[in-house]
């Protein structure tokens, strides 16, 4: 990657979900640096500060998704922290037959934007309040906030997405209702401030990745179909 892609890639155009913030951060800055004050200019300073971060934080990178229908994509940024045999989620109507799940944690310095890792159609949504302990952690599947989604391909599989709450997070958006045909990598939504994602392969189909490699989200092979 050249300097100026890498450029681009740190300064992407935020997520339409940063405005609400950046536009606190920015009101804050000019309210601060308005006032002769010592207090409000330091709160000035730290408005930019935060914006700054923002802009960081929800920037939505393009993404390059592998013209292949028969594989499963990364989900999300991040680091793959633990692969493991399961059963998918009971709440989103699939098989109770334990198939791969790959798990990848989301730093505050990654991209947070979800994508979708198959094409097909929604034919589940479930969402659960919860905890917020540590998304690296095993329990975090069963006790953090959580939304998971069920994609039914064209051949009738079926590959979950979880996105869970971390310890800092405190709000999952998710884009996408059920009956709704989506694209492999394509946005369909966000966790703020630290997080994790879960993917469940179909029955049969094995993960090509390892534990502790890095993931891009939409372009990161996962598994083969």
């Amino acid at each position: 990657m050249s300097l100026i892609q890498s450029f681009r890639y740190v300064i992407s155009r935020p997520n339409r979900a940063a405005l609400p913030f950046i536009g606190a951060g920015l009101a804050t800055a000019l309210i601060g640096r308005a006032t002769p004050w010592r207090l409000t200019r330091a709160l000035g300073t730290a408005g930019l500060l935060f914006t700054g971060f923002c802009l960081y934080f929800f920037r939505d990178p393009k993404r390059f998704t592998p013209e292949d229908d028969q594989v499963v994509l990364a989900a999300a940024d991040g680091r793959v922290t633990s692969i493991d045999l399961v059963s998918p989620p009971e709440d989103l109507g699939m098989s109770a037959e334990p198939v791969w799940r790959v798990c990848t944690f989301l730093s505050v310095l990654d991209v947070h934007i979800n994508r979708i890792p198959v094409s097909g159609t929604v034919t589940a949504l479930a969402y659960h309040a919860g905890t917020f302990v540590n998304a690296s952690l095993d329990k975090a599947s069963e006790e953090n906030e959580r939304n998971g989604l069920c994609i039914t391909m064209a051949d009738g599989r079926q590959v979950a997405v979880v996105q869970i709450a971390g310890l800092i997070a405190r709000r999952i958006i998710c884009d996408v209702v059920p009956g709704e045909q989506v694209t492999a990598g394509e946005r369909f939504g966000l966790i703020r401030f630290g997080s994790r994602t879960d993917v469940y392969l179909p029955p049969g189909v094995k993960p090509i990745v390892s534990k502790g490699q890095t993931m891009v989200g939409g372009e990161t092979v996962l598994a083969r179909l």
